[in-house]
């Protein structure tokens, strides 16, 4: 995959933008290698979480490739013209954004479609797309994540805001030095591939059904969901490894 690495560490897989010289921007090769490198991830039965990460240490990702989109003379993107997890992309299984610099525009975007964000502390954050005249019809869930107020100053000032400010306005799980950035998204990725796989999807898949569906919906949907779980092998193997005093063996059925 041209642009795009993909490296897997046991339960985990890495998967990174790799145009550190163009501060990751998104452009065709981007967006084919990340369409592959998802779709590997989630046929694979041995990787459970996945970590998105960009190359270098200024930046995740600016955006669109500007100069590929004056050059195309690219308008309303087509449908499926961008990887995005939940709309283009279905993934049931975790993701994590490890935000190591910039993340503007389509970066904020991959930030947001992941599943938690953990940011260096020297990151920068901004839906920027009001200075360059473009759209950004992806921060509709958005609203579910940040405050209103907050929100709409990100999309009408275009202003970038910090690691900290982000965090304090609910968009990143954490902020840490750059050096524990991926260790610190290695250590939440490895705690999760270790908890019970049904379990985890089902959690993951009921924190998006949830913003979704009125609270009666979501909960009739959400007995649903986990009526799989509760009958597995995996629901006697957790009890059952407890009381034993040791490490349950998931069989993810």
């Amino acid at each position: 995959m041209k642009d795009v690495r993909y490296e897997q560490r046991g339960a985990v897989v890495l998967i990174t933008i790799d145009r550190p010289a163009a501060h990751n921007a998104i452009n065709a090769d981007v967006r084919a290698g990340l369409y592959e490198a998802f779709a590997r991830f989630e046929a694979d039965d041995t990787a459970l979480v996945a970590i998105l990460t960009g190359a270098g240490d200024k930046a995740f990702c600016a955006g669109m490739d500007l100069k590929e989109a004056a050059h195309t003379g690219l308008a309303v993107p087509p449908p499926g013209f961008l990887p995005v997890i939940g709309q283009s992309v279905r993934l049931s299984k975790p993701t994590i954004a490890a935000v190591n610099g910039v993340a503007y525009a389509g970066g904020w975007m991959f930030a947001q479609m992941c599943d938690l964000c953990v940011a260096a502390e020297h990151a920068t954050f901004g839906i920027t797309e009001a200075r360059v005249g473009r759209g950004m019809p992806w921060a509709v869930p958005l609203a579910s994540m940040v405050q209103q107020r907050a929100m709409m100053e990100l999309l009408l000032t275009a202003e970038p805001i910090s690691a900290r400010r982000a965090h304090e306005i609910g968009f990143v799980n954490h902020v840490v030095p750059a050096a524990e950035l991926l260790p610190k998204c290695l250590a939440l990725a490895e705690t999760i591939a270790a908890n019970a796989p049904l379990t985890v999807r089902a959690a993951r898949e009921l924190v998006y059904l949830s913003n979704e569906m009125g609270t009666s919906a979501a909960l009739k949907a959400a007995t649903h969901l986990f009526d799989r779980v509760y009958r597995s092998a995996d629901a006697q193997e957790g009890p059952l490894a407890f009381r034993e005093k040791r490490k349950p063996r998931w069989k993810g059925r």
